[in-house]
């Protein structure tokens, strides 16, 4: 109700009688008021590396460097170097399985959350790291992407030393390939019973550490066999691998074709955005895969008949993985050690197309 006249004067009257009150009230406020409020504590996040089956190994050592308190990417990269360096492992640089012309070529990028930056290389020869050369573009140049002779003279320009990576035992996966092309050639079929080698494979690594940053990083021989030049997801910033500091990181390993056009790292880390767990946003990331897919590569029920894996971490540490069919394992290293874990799956073994 509006104040009388008398009312009013009586209020006036007392604060005039009581000058200090509101100088009183400021004074008890005045060290909340002059002293700044402390900035609020950083999300603390549990470390954890997660990565395709085969970078098993590399889990553990980037885990290990990350508690030491090495920067995520410096230690995934290193722990991708492992396989890189393999000749055992086909997927990947040294000993990977060669293009149609028996000439290895490598692909890798790498994305460093704390700073958004990245980078990436394509159709690489003579180098066996090609994730170091990657993270060279990142951090030396203002491109994110290097491919061909454009690549390898920039690797020697930095010192990366150059040699073959054709081992002798993809050599000869190669040329058993080659013979059996055509049984009308004027190449000789073995005699051995051996399956042909084929890879699509790969190996990714994402992780986080304690204060919630992110780094990913992929790196690959790609498709065995394929048309010199042929570049997959991989080197693709958003296909391949891709993180945001403030949400996760995801990359993949698979058919590259399929998840360029899903766009499928990046569309899994905003799948994670709004709150979906990682193993979540791999399987929502799949099934997108599978509407983005020509009929060609579909079987009557509509399964596809290729494989594709994703992998994910989020900013607090949670990790998960998901594939097309069951079956599928992926690594994971935190406070629980290292080990492979079961892939989330799309659809059971038993409706993979034979």
């Amino acid at each position: 109700m509006p104040l009388n006249r008398r009312a009013f004067l009586f209020s006036a009257a007392a604060a005039t009688a009581n000058p200090l009150l509101p100088h009183q009230l400021q004074a008890r406020l005045l060290p909340t008021l002059k002293t700044p409020l402390p900035p609020p504590e950083p999300p603390r996040a549990a470390p954890a590396v997660v990565a395709s089956a085969n970078g098993l190994p590399g889990a553990a050592r980037a885990y290990e460097m990350i508690r030491q308190g090495a920067d995520t990417l410096d230690a995934i990269i290193a722990g991708v170097n492992i396989q890189e360096l393999d000749p055992e492992d086909q997927s990947v640089g040294l000993g990977g399985l060669p293009n149609e012309h028996g000439v290895v070529q490598l692909d890798a990028s790498c994305m460093h959350g704390p700073t958004n930056r990245a980078g990436a290389v394509a159709a690489l020869e003579r180098i066996a790291m090609p994730s170091l050369v990657a993270k060279a573009v990142m951090d030396h140049t203002d491109h994110i992407m290097l491919t061909g002779e454009g690549a390898l003279h920039f690797a020697r320009m930095l010192g990366f030393e150059e040699q073959d990576l054709l081992t002798e035992k993809s050599r000869q996966d190669w040329l058993r390939w080659r013979s059996r092309l055509n049984p009308q050639d004027n190449w000789l079929d073995p005699q051995d019973d051996l399956d042909v080698a084929f890879t699509t494979g790969t190996i990714n690594m994402n992780a986080v550490n304690a204060s919630g940053d992110l780094s990913s990083v992929t790196s690959t021989s790609g498709l065995a066999w394929k048309l010199p030049g042929r570049v997959g997801d991989s080197p693709i910033i958003g296909a391949g691998q891709y993180c945001d500091n403030a949400v996760g990181a995801a990359g993949s390993t698979g058919r590259g074709e399929a998840n360029i056009k899903a766009s499928g790292a990046c569309l899994t880390v905003e799948f994670m955005r709004p709150g979906l767990t990682p193993e979540e946003a791999c399987l929502r990331t799949l099934q997108r895969v599978v509407h983005m897919t020509e009929r060609r590569l579909l079987d009557d029920r509509g399964r596809p008949r290729f494989g594709l894996t994703y992998y994910a971490v989020a900013k607090d540490g949670r990790t998960g993985g998901a594939a097309l069919y069951e079956g599928t394992r992926y690594a994971v290293a935190d406070d629980q050690g290292a080990r492979l874990e079961e892939c989330d799956y799309l659809f059971p073994a038993s409706e993979r197309p034979r």
